[in-house]
């Protein structure tokens, strides 16, 4: 479901839209039985969370301190990353655990814990046309590493004066950033979701598709529209929602508080609404044309 559904421009900007392999089975044939072994177990592509929403906090709070230890294996992060994720997820769509969960934080985790929360809500506020039955003719890679996207941050605000954090949220909601390859329903495409002839005006003759002239891009973008004396006009002017507006400023706040934060963002994944629910792209999916989601998950369950 997130990312992109519009594009960049003075008039229509870009939008949040917003599987892991079938095991297989042999029969193993003998002279006196033709028994099969057991089936390997299938692994899901999504992670799966506690049934009770106080244990999906306790958790949660588990995975924010692995993803703060810097003796923590990337293996370990990886999987923290993704499990942050689908809980964010989980409890942004369910207000009536909130006097169960939030409680449970520990206060040097609150306030990163109720922006990313509100940010979901605010991001999910934005999905208001009807799941659709197929899935997209994207091809989801992977981003490049968050030290290389810091640095590309860094350097367009260097250069435009927009703070780091607001164009890493920005490529966050848009395309995870980065992991969608494809062009959004209305021709958006990019890194940073940009119409051609937007980036056109705005990307010094990149290209669209290129981490560094995306971001670059979209920095001079929000500058001319005038970031620097009121953000919420200039990031109103990329996506036409104060929902949108709202969602990247909560996490820019969460940046700004904490820059690490930037590597569990970075292991966040794909998912796409469907009417069979939220479906997990993972990295390595591709499709030239729209896929019936029933078709998809007999092969890759969730």
């Amino acid at each position: 479901m997130l990312i992109a559904t519009s594009g960049c421009s003075d008039t229509s900007d870009p939008s949040a839209a917003t599987s892991s392999p079938a095991a297989a089975t042999t029969a193993e044939i003998a002279t006196v039985t033709t028994t099969p072994p057991p089936a390997p177990p299938l692994v899901p592509a999504q992670p799966r969370l506690a049934p009770e929403p106080a244990q999906v906090a306790d958790d949660l709070v588990a995975d924010e301190y692995a993803l703060r230890n810097p003796s923590s294996s990337p293996g370990a992060r990886r999987d923290a990353a993704r499990r942050q994720q689908a809980a964010y997820r989980a409890i942004g769509r369910h207000p009536e655990w909130d006097a169960l969960t939030r409680p449970r934080i520990p206060p040097p985790l609150l306030a990163a814990y109720d922006l990313n929360v509100q940010a979901r809500r605010h991001l999910d506020a934005l999905l208001t046309g009807a799941a659709t039955d197929t899935l997209p003719a994207w091809r989801i890679q992977a981003p490049p590493t968050a030290e290389e996207l810091l640095a590309l941050y860094r350097e367009a605000e260097a250069e435009s004066g927009v703070g780091w954090q607001y164009l890493a949220a920005v490529n966050l909601i848009e395309t995870r950033l980065g992991s969608i390859a494809g062009t959004s329903t209305a021709g958006a495409q990019g890194p940073m979701q940009f119409l051609p002839s937007t980036f056109a005006a705005y990307g010094a003759g990149g290209d669209i598709h290129a981490p560094r002239d995306s971001i670059m891009a979209a920095g001079r973008y929000l500058a001319a529209n005038g970031f620097n004396t009121d953000p919420d006009h200039a990031l109103y002017r990329y996506n036409h929602s104060d929902h949108y507006v709202q969602a990247v400023k909560n996490y820019a706040a969460v940046l700004a508080a904490d820059p690490t934060a930037l590597h569990g963002y970075h292991g966040w994944e794909v998912y796409y609404r469907t009417t069979a629910g939220d479906v997990l792209l993972p990295i390595g999916y591709e499709q030239t044309g729209p896929v019936p989601v029933a078709d998809y998950l007999a092969a890759h369950p969730q």
